[in-house]
């Protein structure tokens, strides 16, 4: 086992035994009566940059709640921290890439997000994702539902978006507000205060919302069409 413990390949361990368990780091959390929010990845970083730890008491109660034992936790961390080709015995085995699905329509009504816009809660399917499951927990898959998004999404296409990710002018984003209307749109511009987003169909307007009326931006990264 590695004598010094990494930030990141702490919060990767966290990451990892979530997806062994079929859970979003958010759903691990409420699992082991934690704040849904303890294991965002806007947690990870103080406002000044500085780097975040999770408590051992937490770590405790979500290896409790999954009946996981600290030597694996631990030797899976050593493993990253030695930048090994396969993680050493008693570590987490490679996980199927599969991400959770849902219904555009169905986002916007409440209790499949956590504050950051992480899908959270029960009703989701599940679709395969082409990357390591370990680099997909703050991504998630969403079905087009309607014609609202002609024509560069038809009905039945799936949006694959990551949340918090970093947006720019031109990205194709997800973005609900706290009005529960979810929709795909092209990032024109974002201040401080303000976000305009441009229609994908042509029929539709273009929209300005106030900062303080959006929920969460979700940068849209892939799409099966």
């Amino acid at each position: 086992m590695s004598s010094r413990l990494r930030h990141s390949a702490i919060w990767d361990a966290i990451d990892d035994l979530a997806a062994r368990h079929k859970l979003t780091p958010s759903g691990l959390a409420r699992r082991a009566g934690l704040d849904p929010t303890a294991f965002n990845k806007s947690k990870r970083l103080g406002k000044d940059g500085r780097e975040r730890w999770p408590s051992m008491e937490s770590i405790a109660k979500v290896l409790d709640a999954t009946g996981s034992d600290l030597t694996a936790f631990l030797d899976a961390e050593a493993g990253r921290a030695n930048d090994r080709g396969a993680p050493p015995s008693g570590a987490f085995p490679p996980q199927p890439s599969t991400i959770p699905l849902l219904g555009l329509a169905r986002a916007g009504t409440g209790g499949f997000f956590d504050d950051g816009g992480f899908p959270v809660g029960q009703g989701w399917d599940e679709v395969d994702f082409p990357a390591p499951a370990r680099d997909s927990h703050s991504v998630y898959a969403l079905e087009v539902q309607g014609d609202s998004m002609l024509p560069l999404y038809r009905d039945g296409d799936v949006l694959i978006v990551e949340a918090n990710a970093e947006t720019r002018k031109g990205d194709r984003v997800v973005v609900k507000t706290h009005d529960g209307e979810v929709m795909a749109k092209v990032l024109v511009r974002r201040t401080s205060r303000q976000i305009e987003l441009m229609s994908i169909n042509p029929a539709h307007e273009n929209l300005t919302f106030d900062l303080a009326a959006v929920e969460w931006i979700a940068r849209i990264i892939w799409a099966s069409q």
